[in-house]
């Protein structure tokens, strides 16, 4: 069978592919120059997978392979961040570019390419998920602090336009809904972890075993049922009762002697840090959000025009919010912005219709 000569569409496309490949292997060995131990070892190996997969492009272009193409736009912007950060916003954006490979379709990437391009994507999803953790708790109080200050007070400012009042109205309320907000969202966040550290608190065992064991009863031994409710099996219980007792009367296995009591850790990412910590942030989130809405009528804007420049500057922060979530969570930033736009201009328009039909209304 003779030999398959490739069209000028094919050879574009495997120079691409090329380029993508040392620009996939080069971020990999750029953020493996920023871990260590079982990691680097990881992100190494995923570059070598990559240069396999250059070494077949290669073989495909012979004399065609030059002069050589630029990476994909995708594939530089990743190779700039891993340069600078390192961080879980480089790997979840590696884990999507793996998730989009085109080799699956393509008839002149072999089968076990494909499959890397699969298996890379649950590699880089594991290694992105101990940045996503430690980031889950901070982050969803600031994304829910800042886009509801952002749509809150954009639907108030809205709203108080189309009653027909003065533009120092709509600012004044601004602020007052800003301040509101901030406020209560500080509070309620100072509540809400207070009272979760006060209910972990209260559920964290005590050692009163060691003080009233010796005046119980023997034969009614009431530790057995503390053990049990700490989750022990019948027999590790017993011989824990016995123990603290000082009389070895079960038939257990001894193993279980002398033994510490541990006790679950509280998880560091539910208490979310400090009370006084957790308010600060939220107050701060809140009105970084609740601010953008009212820059026009700050500096003296009025009118149609002043909620018209409001809405643009919320929906950009919309969109950016979006993004990030998209980004950390390996979705298209695109997707999650639009959604988080159309969630936020939807509450503002129902708020501006409501204000027009209280304006006509009152009017």
């Amino acid at each position: 069978m003779p030999e398959r000569i490739p069209s000028p569409a094919d050879i574009k496309r495997w120079r691409q592919y090329l380029a993508d490949e040392r620009a996939e292997a080069a971020l990999y060995r750029e953020l493996a120059a920023k871990r260590d131990g079982e990691e680097q070892r990881i992100l190494l190996a995923l570059a070598e997978a990559e240069g396999r997969h250059e070494h077949h492009w290669l073989a495909l272009l012979g004399e065609n392979a030059n002069p050589p193409r630029k990476a994909s736009l995708r594939s530089r912007i990743l190779a700039m961040l891993a340069k600078r950060f390192g961080s879980v916003f480089v790997l979840a954006l590696a884990q999507r570019a793996e998730s989009r490979s085109p080799y699956a379709t393509d008839a002149d990437a072999t089968p076990s390419m494909a499959a890397d391009e699969q298996i890379h994507e649950e590699v880089v999803r594991a290694l992105a998920t101990s940045g996503r953790i430690s980031l889950s708790g901070s982050f969803r109080a600031a994304v829910f602090g800042a886009n509801d200050g952002l749509v809150s007070n954009l639907s108030l400012v809205m709203g108080m336009a189309a009653t027909g009042v003065s533009s120092t109205v709509v600012l004044l309320s601004g602020i007052a809904g800003l301040l509101a907000g901030a406020l209560s969202m500080g509070a309620g966040e100072f509540v809400s972890v207070r009272s979760q550290r006060e209910l972990l608190d209260a559920s964290r065992p005590t050692q009163v075993t060691l003080s009233a064991a010796q005046s119980l009863d023997l034969e009614n031994n009431e530790l057995v049922l503390i053990y049990l409710a700490r989750g022990m099996s019948q027999e590790a219980a017993e011989h824990r009762a016995a123990e603290r007792l000082g009389a070895f009367t079960c038939d257990c296995d001894p193993s279980l002697s002398l033994q510490p009591e541990k006790f679950q850790e509280t998880d560091e990412h539910e208490t979310l840090g400090t009370a006084w910590g957790a308010a600060g942030a939220s107050f701060c989130f809140f009105a970084s959000g609740a601010i953008i809405p009212i820059i026009p009528f700050i500096f003296g804007m009025t009118g149609l025009w002043a909620l018209v420049l409001a809405c643009a500057l919320v929906g950009l922060a919309l969109l950016g919010t979006g993004a990030v979530v998209g980004l950390l969570s390996g979705a298209s930033p695109l997707s999650r912005g639009l959604r988080q736009l159309a969630i936020g201009f939807g509450a503002a328009a129902a708020t501006y219709v409501l204000g027009l039909a209280f304006g006509t209304v009152l009017g």
